[in-house]
């Protein structure tokens, strides 16, 4: 594994235990092995003198027996290990991507992160057993190099002549086995990538009719994937043609030296049957071909999952909140997205206890600066301040207890309606689920449904304003002193719209302070004050009945709908 994965789970991987006895259960198995042909060597040579064999004849059948049950366990012990890392690799990876936030999403993608996630985690989970093996494969060769020295010192100078080459051999072969491995796991990255964004717009897809033109899309890497897939295969072809072409011949000089000595009586008939099973095992380079692609496989995947888990989280404070009124202040706020400044020197003050709401034009920075206020993305310049306390200064339990979200498409996910509601709280409250509940207007039609607030959601059937009200109640639940509401209120019919606003008018236990960004003039009329923002600064902050008097505020609502 690489460097950033490996200090977080030990040279042995997240179950050491397991390694280590993986390797004495491979360690074990390859000096059996050895022992094998020693022992039918000199079983052999007593036959042939008429001595009496049966006590070598039932070593020989221990030994094999041996070799059979720690096969069996090798098995066993690699399926869990592979297993029990793959599921730490994926909890990792999770925690982290969660940890870091939007950020993780905007540069992987949802589909790349999932193929991560699903694919390239259950590879580099191979990669603690592809070790083990692989120093067991590596036993082998060692140890039948030592055992031809000890019964004739020839037998491994000729064994050595050839060993540089399938070193060479061994080493172009890994080196060419990761390089296809990360091409081909990055084609499948692109193509789930791909898939996912088109998952999510299907309905414009089939709308527009371009399913056609979008599989064309999503699997125009296929190519690319195909290219790197047969290339890893020809190099493993490649690698195993010029083993079978090098290590024949060795084996066959090794014999005739050993008929050699046979014939000048240096060795017995049971020495060289002896001699000639351990030059298979010491240029046994099919094994170690396969062992080496696992591990390239593996190695490759790491890789992947490194680039993700190398994505810094954002660094949190050891202060708490001091009492107060849940001011929000952002100075001097600077946010880059590619190559443009969608806020640029944003300064804002809203006051404790009150309502603000923030319009503007499409591209206006008005999404990017509710995440900002609540500390979901960071700025590029400039701080943000929570009843005078930078939110970087707080903890993350301070934070999220002080301030609340409800989003435009709430994400609802999967548990029931009463766990989705109180999905922030500590501990279950029945009582404050069915507070905020009624509060968004979510309680009559929650009731309506077969289990009521036990129903599932995915059993659920609900419209995007149901969905919406579920968000707000969600975030009603939460409480805390800042409440934000990015456009959580579009989907909403006019006449519940109306209600909320004026529960988010009047001060109560939802939320002291409130940012909400609007695309309506009614939801901004009925704010304590408007914020404007217009090229990625706030242009004016009022009333907002002082604000209509200008033309160019007044056409941020001309169409009457979300800019």
């Amino acid at each position: 594994m690489t460097q950033a994965v490996r200090s977080l789970t030990g040279p042995l991987g997240p179950a050491p235990a397991r390694i280590l006895a993986l390797c004495l259960v491979s360690t074990a198995a390859t000096g059996a092995g050895l022992l094998l042909p020693a022992a039918l060597g000199h079983t052999l040579d007593l036959l042939l003198a008429r001595a009496p064999a049966t006590r070598w004849v039932l070593y020989c059948a221990a030994i094999v027996l041996l070799l059979a049950l720690l096969d069996a366990i090798e098995t066993v012990l690699t399926g869990t290990v592979d297993a029990r890392t793959t599921a730490w690799l994926r909890r990792r990876l999770t925690g982290h991507v969660l940890a870091v936030g939007p950020r993780a999403a905007t540069r992987f993608g949802p589909g790349d992160l999932v193929a991560r996630l699903v694919g390239n985690a259950a590879q580099a989970g191979t990669a603690p057993t592809a070790r083990a093996a692989l120093l067991a494969a590596l036993a082998g060769p060692v140890g039948g190099m030592v055992a031809l020295a000890l019964i004739d010192p020839w037998l491994a100078a000729v064994l050595l002549a050839g060993a540089p080459v399938l070193a060479l051999l061994l080493r172009a072969f890994a080196r060419d086995t990761r390089e296809c491995a990360t091409r081909y796991q990055q084609a499948q990255g692109r193509i789930a990538r791909a898939l996912a964004e088109a998952v999510r717009g299907h309905r414009t897809i089939e709308a527009a009719g371009t399913a056609e033109r979008e599989t064309a899309r999503i699997l125009r890497p296929l190519p690319e994937l195909s290219r790197a897939g047969h290339r890893m295969w020809r190099v493993q072809g490649l690698a195993a043609g010029r083993s079978v072409a090098v290590a024949p011949l060795l084996q066959l000089a090794v014999v005739a030296v050993a008929g050699v000595l046979l014939a000048r009586q240096r060795l017995t008939v049971g020495e060289v049957l002896a001699a000639s099973r351990y030059a298979v095992l010491a240029t046994g380079v099919g094994v170690l071909v396969g062992q080496l692609a696992g591990l390239a496989r593996a190695r490759a995947a790491t890789g992947r999952l490194d680039e993700v888990l190398t994505e810094p989280p954002p660094d949190y404070g050891e202060r708490d909140l001091p009492s107060g009124p849940g001011r929000l202040e952002l100075r001097g706020v600077r946010a880059v997205r590619g190559d443009r400044a969608v806020l640029d020197g944003v300064d804002l003050v809203v006051p404790g206890g009150t309502t603000v709401a923030v319009v503007g034009p499409s591209g206006s920075g008005k999404s990017l600066l509710a995440a900002i206020a609540g500390r979901l993305a960071e700025p590029d310049a400039g701080e943000v301040l929570l009843d005078g306390v930078p939110l970087r200064d707080l903890t993350h339990g301070a934070l999220r207890r002080a301030v609340g979200y409800a989003f435009e498409r709430p994400a609802l996910l999967g548990g029931t309606i009463e766990e989705e509601i109180g999905l922030a709280l500590p501990s279950p409250a029945p009582e404050r689920v069915r507070e905020a509940a009624r509060a968004a207007h979510a309680d009559d039609f929650v009731r309506r449904l077969p289990h009521g607030y036990a129903t599932a959601v995915a059993d659920a059937p609900r419209s995007g304003g149901e969905s919406q009200r579920l968000g707000l109640a969600r975030a009603f639940a939460h409480g805390g002193r800042l409440l934000i509401l990015d456009d959580a209120l579009s989907s909403l019919d006019t006449v519940t719209e109306a209600r909320i606003n004026e529960a988010l008018a009047t001060p109560g236990p939802h939320g002291g302070t409130r940012l909400l960004i609007a695309h309506r003039a009614a939801t901004a009329a009925r704010a304590d004050a408007v914020a404007w923002l217009e090229g990625g600064r706030v242009r004016a902050v009022g009333p907002h009945e002082r604000l209509w008097r200008i033309p160019e505020y007044r056409a941020v609502f001309a169409d009457g709908e979300p800019s």
